[in-house]
């Protein structure tokens, strides 16, 4: 954005913002969701500029969140977990399966807990989240038996909690467990299976079964709870339910 204006960053104006989002679309032609995300962060950069009082006043303000269509995503069935556990090959990927179906965490978050990390007592772990922001996680009794299964058959002195099969087992990367999940996914004909699929399913079933939203915001460590709301996109039968329950 920077690059693409001669004018100072202190006298970027309104106009001269929209005319770079509207000039972004038709260079890459792109759609609004992908425009929304750009202005988003670029809000967030000045933002920043101005609560440290490096400009007077934001030119992002008055440029509002650009419309676009919600589509409700699909999430993995109770079915479809119970297939990709029969497919695990080994103890390792049957507890990742497990820790986030359960907990909700991102793939991040998975690959950088310590075996330390891990209270399996009290069935939680401790999880950095973006932003370096501490918060805990509870994973279910089934998470935890293959948790423990997992852990007392390796024999490394690697502190991480997933490490690779292979020796020297290292610490377990986020495109190690992208591959093994769409593994898994096409094995049992799912082609869209991958880690976030997970953080939204748990999402969704919790709010289903009456979570209150702000404690899912909570588990999943949003700071807004708009975020939420996108993760968990209720299907129209739970709503038809929800309705005969409570108004019916």
């Amino acid at each position: 954005m920077i690059k693409s204006t001669s004018v100072p960053v202190r006298k970027i104006t309104t106009e001269d913002m929209r005319y770079y989002l509207s000039e972004y679309q038709k260079l890459n032609n792109c759609g609004k969701v992908t425009v929304d995300n750009v202005r988003r962060n670029i809000s967030s950069f000045f933002s920043w500029l101005e609560e440290e009082n490096h400009i007077l006043k934001s030119p992002m303000k008055r440029i509002h969140k650009i419309k676009t269509n919600q589509q409700v995503k699909d999430i993995i069935t109770d079915e479809d977990i119970e297939r990709l556990r029969d497919k695990c090959s080994c103890k390792r990927d049957l507890a990742i399966v497990d820790l986030l179906y359960s907990t909700g965490i991102r793939v991040g978050e998975l690959v950088n807990l310590n075996i330390a990390d891990i209270d399996f007592e009290a069935r939680e772990g401790v999880v950095f989240g973006k932003g370096g922001k501490e918060r805990k996680v509870y994973f279910d009794a089934k998470a935890k038996l293959h948790l423990q299964a997992y852990i007392e058959e390796r024999n490394d002195n690697n502190p991480a909690l997933f490490v690779t099969l292979d020796s020297p087992h290292d610490r377990l990367k986020i495109s190690g467990v992208e591959i093994r999940m769409r593994e898994l996914g096409r094995s049992i004909n799912l082609m869209r299976i991958h880690p976030h699929k997970f953080r939204r399913t748990m999402a969704t079933r919790a709010i289903d079964k009456g979570m209150p939203i702000e404690q899912v915001q909570r588990i999943l460590g949003h700071s807004q709870i708009d975020t939420t709301m996108q993760y968990a996109m209720v299907n129209q039968s739970n709503v038809k339910t929800s309705h005969q329950r409570f108004i019916a």
